[in-house]
């Protein structure tokens, strides 16, 4: 399964476990690195900076052939350790970084001075071509089957449209469940695959056996948007809880954001509102189960160790 991506990052399957928030740990990532694959962590999942530095220490010195690392930064203002966590990954070193929700220009410029690669999330070709003129090594087309926040396109429109207009390799994010998504993937066009929500229901996540199973019992079907959490709209697994709150912001919100001085601060609010619930439902026993995957769960059938679930997907 040679194709740019492998040989970008010198693994063996041309996938990367896709960085999700709270989710992904070190644990996840050596054994993706261990199944051939690469692996890549939310920085954001790092309180300080030295446990971020922990991490990429410990990594490093785990990484095995045929497998690779890398961290997702969020780059806009809203993240306001992001100056600090690039110069920690630029000075210990990863493989590469997934930039996303901003600008990446300054992390392209800086990672590679050191060597590491940048790949951009995007979900249209506008901002394709944008980072490819700043220098991005790979465009991460998210589609409208990604978990999270995720884009407009399906995936063989964005694949498709992103690979004639653009040269660098396109790498595409949703809707990869199983071995038969990921050839469907390649088939479009795409030179390799990010795949996050499956890797949820891992033996080595983070998150409570509640939210684990709740991906093996739900599937394509039980998914809706939200926006409910970080005021842009996001997928999670439509549980009583979300039925009940609903999944339109109030109209407060949606007073408030329709002034220009306001919105900013109205959508930082409601993000760390929807973060601390999601951190809560993620990690503890709770009723508020406000829980993000995305439909690529329909193929998931029980709670596995990360390397089991890489043979899944690559056998």
């Amino acid at each position: 399964m040679t194709t740019k991506l492998t040989q970008l990052l010198n693994i063996k399957y041309p996938i990367i476990q896709a960085p999700m928030f709270l989710v992904s740990n070190t644990a996840m990532v050596i054994e993706a690195m261990k199944g051939g694959i690469a692996g890549c962590i939310p920085a954001l999942n790092y309180r300080t900076l030295e446990e971020l530095r922990e991490a990429i220490k410990e990594l490093n010195a785990a990484k095995v052939e045929g497998g690779s690392f890398g961290f997702n930064l969020i780059v806009n203002k809203s993240n306001l350790k992001y100056k600090g966590q690039l110069e920690v990954l630029c000075e210990e070193g990863c493989d590469f970084i997934i930039t996303s929700l901003g600008s990446p220009e300054e992390t392209i410029n800086q990672a590679h001075k050191v060597g590491i690669k940048v790949f951009c999330d995007v979900v249209d070709l506008k901002f394709a071509k944008k980072v490819e003129g700043l220098g991005a090594d790979a465009a991460i087309a998210v589609n409208d089957e990604a978990g999270g926040h995720r884009g407009n396109m399906s995936p063989e429109e964005l694949i498709k449209h992103l690979k004639d207009n653009i040269s660098i390799p396109v790498i595409s994010a949703g809707g990869v469940g199983c071995k038969a998504d990921i050839d469907k993937m390649l088939f479009y066009g795409a030179e390799g695959v990010s795949v996050g929500s499956p890797f949820i229901a891992s033996t080595e996540a983070n998150v409570t056996d509640e939210y684990k199973q709740a991906c093996v019992d739900y599937g394509a079907n039980d998914i809706v948007m939200t926006e409910r959490i970080s005021g842009t709209p996001c997928t999670v697994i439509n549980t009583p809880y979300v039925q009940k709150i609903g999944t339109k912001q109030t109209w407060l919100e949606s007073v408030l954001n329709k002034n220009k001085k306001l919105k900013k601060w109205v959508k930082m609010i409601r993000f760390s509102i929807g973060m601390n619930a999601t951190k809560k439902a993620a990690t503890k026993a709770t009723y508020k189960t406000v829980w993000v995957a995305g439909p690529s769960i329909e193929h998931t059938r029980a709670i596995l160790p990360t390397k089991d679930i890489v043979a899944k997907l690559v056998k």
